[in-house]
């Protein structure tokens, strides 16, 4: 199988999963759909992920569903990139040490 996986950002925080596949399914067959949520609250961070069963199904969402508004806002749809792709963040925050010695 040649499932494509999409990122689909701008989601309205009342956004659940059952929704996300809902609105992707007029393109084709869901593999998954997950909205990403905070671990310790469980709120929506405003973003998901939708896995298409074909590449050609992912593009038709994504020439569908690309600036569709949905709750006020326009989505973003896009090809989900690997984490290996990403690039690696500086600002990791917290406590850092720090020499004063010089």
């Amino acid at each position: 199988m040649d499932s494509k996986k999409l990122f689909v950002g701008n989601l309205s925080y009342t956004v659940d999963d059952n929704q996300l596949k809902g609105l992707f399914e007029q393109s084709g067959t869901i593999v998954s759909a997950t909205v990403i949520t905070d671990k310790y609250s469980g709120r929506s961070k405003g973003f998901g992920f939708v896995e298409m069963s074909t590449m050609e199904e992912a593009q038709k969402a994504i020439d569908t569903l690309n600036g569709y508004e949905l709750d006020g806002r326009k989505l973003n749809v896009s090809e989900a990139r690997p984490l290996s792709e990403r690039k690696p963040r500086d600002d990791r925050g917290g406590y850092r040490k720090r020499n004063f010695d010089n």
